[in-house]
């Protein structure tokens, strides 16, 4: 079987495949994370703003306790949202996540957005948004980049963090946080499906040793559940899952679509956090390590690329955009 980690510049290893938890209802995620665990899942991406982290944390403490697996089994990576950019608070929203998790550290901790928004007690928000208020305001905050990249390299001097990264970042802020870096950045998370290759953000990450986690696997799937404009693109585009290239492969291989295309990226050395409720599914997900496409294959695959981004805050936030992938 191929090589189920990958080496983060931290020097830690992080599974090939994880475990995401975005869109897993609070009062579901304790189970769900549990079943994964006892379905062979490792690696559990959260964030704060999926609002299910101490829920999460459950789950992972039910398994320890059941002696299922130990704390340094699981890898737990989670990220920083856009109101918490100013040093103080990223350091004090970096504590409460932990606490939150209640696992005693967190493994990996990411920038969720390349953009500051306007600091908000977490007491007066009911859950984390881009807007500010019920009209939908956008309001940005003037953090530069720099000073919140240090204060996660704060997080991993106190011990909060073992390893930092971004999410949602373009070759330019690499370079830039690069210049300064005292920590490595370890991970980079990006939106990556056949329909958004970014083939040159990938190589440009791996030829810096930084590993690429992809989110969105399946493309428009993710999507299509979202309510209104989140997810208009995605029921205006063919499901992956359902293109000609991919079911032949799959047919060829004796593998479920959604395989091909988790090894797609696992193949490539891109780490992959697909989620499930299905038990078939959650197996069929994590078996995606045994088996090998041809270099044709891949590039088949990746000739799907159209640059369709489905999840864009400069589309999807109308009235105040913000276009931080033009």
């Amino acid at each position: 079987m191929a090589q189920s980690t990958v080496k983060l510049a931290s020097g830690y290893e992080m599974p090939l495949v994880g475990f995401g938890l975005w869109k897993v209802p609070a009062a579901q995620a304790a189970d769900t994370v549990y079943n994964a665990i006892k379905a062979g899942y490792r690696c559990f991406d959260g964030a704060y703003d999926y609002q299910n982290e101490k829920e999460a944390g459950e789950g992972v403490r039910r398994a320890i306790k059941e002696g299922l697996v130990r704390r340094e089994d699981i890898f737990v990576m989670t990220k920083l949202w856009n109101n918490y950019h100013r040093r103080e608070h990223a350091l004090a929203m970096a504590k409460a996540q932990n606490e939150a998790w209640g696992l005693g550290y967190i493994d990996l901790y990411l920038i969720h957005f390349p953009v500051a928004l306007k600091y908000i007690e977490t007491e007066k928000r009911r859950y984390p948004a881009w807007w500010m208020d019920d009209a939908g305001t956008v309001e940005p905050d003037n953090v530069p980049i720099r000073e919140t990249w240090e204060a996660l390299e704060t997080v991993v001097d106190m011990g909060v963090a073992h390893a930092i990264g971004v999410s949602n970042f373009q070759a330019q802020s690499l370079y830039d946080i690069q210049r300064y870096a005292r920590h490595p950045i370890s991970a980079l998370q990006i939106e990556h499906h056949p329909y958004l290759a970014q083939l040159d953000l990938v190589a440009l990450a791996q030829e810096h040793n930084i590993v690429v986690t992809a989110y969105s696997s399946f493309g428009p799937q993710s999507f299509m559940e979202l309510p209104g404009i989140f997810s208009k693109r995605a029921k205006d585009t063919e499901p992956l899952l359902e293109t000609a290239v991919v079911k032949s492969l799959a047919g060829k291989h004796g593998k479920t679509p959604a395989q091909i295309l988790l090894r797609w990226a696992t193949q490539r050395g891109v780490a992959v956090i697909p989620k499930s409720n299905n038990a078939a599914r959650l197996a069929q997900n994590l078996d995606v390590l045994s088996f090998d496409l041809t270099l044709d294959e891949l590039e088949s695959i990746s000739g799907l690329d159209k640059g369709l981004r489905f999840n864009d805050p400069g589309f999807y936030l109308p009235n105040y955009p913000l276009r931080i992938f033009a």
